[in-house]
């Protein structure tokens, strides 16, 4: 079976200081220290990873930022999966930041190598800057929205990632409308589901589901109105490649959590960036293969908890399409895996009205 690889090469180290951060905690996890992988790891990683005998080779590189680990870094990447590489097959990287750091040759790299970039946006001035500050407190809209420009000028490849608070989730026209104005044409909505670490509660800055069902229902409106073949929205493909080819490609509603696996800056790999904690470490690059490291049998368990639904899933009629969602909305309060998802009534919501439009869509396109 193949899988990618979500690799985070500087580890939870970010130039931000993001209020909702999930991952600055895993600081206390490897340390205070700087966090950076060594090109001895990113080349064993590379060497392995390609040794699989997979026709498509995906590498997701993520954070913290993983532009901290400078442009030279990737160069040598690129170089290492030369080196490795073997006739026939296919190798992809991506590349996930919050383009603060990014210039023109980092652009320039990303066009010749063909990165594709995922830029964390969340909407206009006003809401991204709201939680999206550096360490001084200062803003960084006018920052991004220059790599963005950047970006376009070195005809660099990018989805705009949005993170769904309590401050911009309840303006999904307002959105919407400065998207389309900018001209973006792949968007990702993402609800912000977290615990406040002091009251053990869901942290105000969280979103629930209600929230989240009303905000996309609204955007499939608009989406429907500006037109389906004009914008990419993760959700809307994930279920219309479900209707189509009978698969998510969105891993929230997959069977089972197996289609990646984290490697850590040290080399440590994990099954999931959600669950980077010491129970779901499976070894480490350097002393395992990566094979090896994806059949651990802590993976293939980890992969199963997505079967433990509970009971109202059982007998609902859209448990075939969301198989329970995404396993850190089960436990955000406690560590049960079968708890009814935290989004669960959005969900519903979601299904309700958008899931009857996306199949005729889909029959649409079938009948072409």
């Amino acid at each position: 079976m193949s899988f990618s690889l979500l690799i985070k090469p500087a580890g939870p180290d970010c130039n931000l200081n993001c209020k909702y951060c999930f991952y600055a905690c895993k600081h206390k996890l490897f340390g205070d220290k700087a966090h950076r992988m060594s090109e001895e790891i990113a080349e064993r990683l590379i060497s392995d990873f390609l040794s699989q005998g997979f026709i498509n080779n995906s590498f997701a590189w993520q954070g913290g930022e993983p532009a901290l680990m400078g442009l030279d870094f990737y160069k040598r990447v690129v170089e290492f999966q030369k080196k490795y590489s073997k006739n026939g097959i296919v190798i992809s990287n991506s590349f996930q930041t919050n383009a603060t750091l990014l210039n023109a040759s980092w652009c320039k790299f990303f066009n010749e190598f063909n990165f594709l970039l995922g830029i964390s946006l969340d909407g206009p001035k006003k809401f991204h800057d709201y939680y999206r500050n550096d360490y001084s407190g200062g803003p960084t809209f006018d920052k991004v929205m220059n790599a963005i420009e950047l970006c376009r000028q070195n005809k660099v490849e990018f989805n705009i990632i949005v993170l769904l608070n309590n401050q911009n989730v309840k303006y999904p026209d307002e959105l919407f409308d400065f998207f389309m104005e900018n001209k973006f044409q792949y968007l990702q909505f993402i609800p912000c589901v977290e615990k406040d670490p002091i009251t053990g509660k869901i942290a105000d800055y969280s979103i629930n589901g209600t929230e989240y069902g009303n905000f996309m229902c609204r955007i499939f409106e608009r989406w429907r109105e500006f037109g389906v073949t004009k914008l990419s929205i993760r959700l809307f493909d994930s279920i219309l490649n479900y209707f189509v080819y009978g698969s998510h490609t969105n891993c929230t509603f997959q069977r089972k959590c197996d289609d990646y696996i984290v490697i850590e800056h040290n080399g440590n790999a994990y099954c999931c960036d959600f669950f980077v904690d010491e129970d779901t470490r499976l070894g480490n690059i350097v002393q395992t293969p990566i094979y090896e490291l994806f059949n651990n049998p802590i993976k293939q368990d980890f992969a199963n908890r997505k079967k433990q639904l509970c009971n109202k899933c059982f007998v609902c009629h859209y448990s075939e399409l969301c198989m329970g969602g995404c396993l850190k909305d089960r436990i955000v309060l406690d560590r049960n895996f079968a708890n009814q998802n935290y989004l669960c009534d959005g969900y519903k919501m979601i299904f309700e009205k958008i899931a009857p439009q996306l199949a005729s869509i889909a029959a649409d396109f079938l009948h072409k």
